[in-house]
């Protein structure tokens, strides 16, 4: 990560080039190819990087701050899907701890999308959206085809709805049994379980996200007064 940063900064990789593959990264840094995929997944989280499904990774710039902590659920809220990424679409009852976050009953019918995020072949999360009728009906959120833009892009465009904060709760706890199957571990997982609000304070939807505890750390810079 601190590799890549360096040159970003020293314009070795200046905004709009494209990085060398991720094969070449190993080969170059003498890291596996493991460490070079988490590397890239935590610059894309803080905005030094974007990747591109199927072309590669693409150099943004430094973040306007680079001591930003990566926020999970706002990568998933903005990233386009890949094509077989999307695993259920669909209307469902509420389960209770979604309801209550949701401020609906329990067993309501919302709109989830829960879908396998990937780099390289490497599976790295297992995402899942929930989002009221209200704001879900219209829109593309119920089918099973890829959003190619994401899920905060698709909002705004169909129902104008804008995201102005994110309530993000992060806990180390083992998978459940359909996690692990679908990571293909029981290792212990990074759980988030974020909601997020339009300018009024309302909840337009709720993310959950297991995200592997071999594959993920969480960095936070800050200063001290």
């Amino acid at each position: 990560m601190r590799t890549i940063q360096d040159r970003i900064e020293s314009g070795e990789y200046a905004p709009g080039d494209m990085l060398p593959s991720e094969t070449q990264l190993v080969r170059e840094l003498g890291v596996g190819r493991t460490t070079v995929v988490r590397a890239l997944q935590t610059l894309a989280m803080q905005g030094w990087i974007e990747r591109e499904h199927g072309r590669g990774s693409f150099v943004k710039g430094r973040p306007q701050s680079a001591a930003d902590r990566a926020h999970p659920s706002l990568t998933t809220a903005e990233q386009g899907e890949s094509p077989n990424a999307v695993l259920e679409a669909g209307r469902v009852p509420a389960p209770r701890h979604i309801a209550r976050l949701l401020g609906v009953a329990e067993k309501t019918p919302v709109v989830v999308r829960k879908r396998l995020a990937r780099q390289a072949d490497v599976i790295s999360a297992v995402e899942t959206v929930w989002v009221p009728l209200e704001h879900a009906l219209g829109t593309d959120l119920d089918k099973p085809e890829p959003l190619r833009h994401g899920i905060r892009q698709h909002l705004q465009a169909v129902k104008h709805l804008r995201f102005d904060h994110i309530t993000e709760r992060i806990n180390a706890r083992p998978p459940t049994k359909e996690e692990a199957e679908l990571l293909g571990s029981s290792g212990p997982v990074l759980g988030v379980l974020a909601t997020v609000h339009d300018p009024a304070g309302n909840v337009l939807m709720v993310v959950s996200l297991a995200l592997p505890g071999s594959l993920h750390e969480l960095e936070d810079v800050f200063k001290v007064s």
